[in-house]
């Protein structure tokens, strides 16, 4: 339960502007999970997440834009624990996720600013990874298969 809702609040926020954890809170309830704030705010600090100002000045949640040891193994945990299953064609590789978890797996997967992945497209339960050329695709789904065990 607690993936599923931190995933839910990482594509809230990815999604809609956030101010207080009350927002946070209702946003959840339409998605039908059910939150108390004191869980709310233990999953904003796991998460990292930070209030920045947006450019008329209202304050909402955000990540933090870094890329330090801490942050890459929590993105990889976040992406084993929602990948099912990697396939590829030509320069794409595709992927199945836990419902509802795609978006917040394709968003780990471009933090991790892997030279050879040109971007991510993500639905519900499926992610597209663009790959810069035919040869780059064995190497990345050896490591996005590394990163699964």
């Amino acid at each position: 339960m607690k993936l599923t809702r931190q995933t839910m609040i990482l594509d809230i926020i990815n999604k809609v502007d956030i101010s207080t954890q009350e927002e946070l809170a209702e946003e959840l309830k339409k998605r039908n999970v059910v939150a108390t704030q004191a869980t709310i705010s233990r999953d904003i600090k796991e998460l990292h997440l930070i209030k920045t100002q947006d450019a008329n000045g209202t304050y909402k949640y955000s990540f933090i834009d870094r890329n330090d040891d801490s942050m890459e193994e929590r993105w990889m945990r976040l992406f084993s624990e929602s990948v099912l299953s990697i396939t590829s064609a030509n320069n794409l590789i595709v992927m199945h996720t836990v419902n509802g978890t795609a978006s917040a797996a394709a968003g780990a997967i471009d933090k991790l600013r892997w030279d050879d992945i040109l971007g991510t497209i993500a639905g519900d339960d499926t992610i597209l990874v663009i790959v810069s050329s035919n040869e780059a695709v064995p190497p990345t789904m050896a490591k996005f298969r590394q990163m699964m065990r």
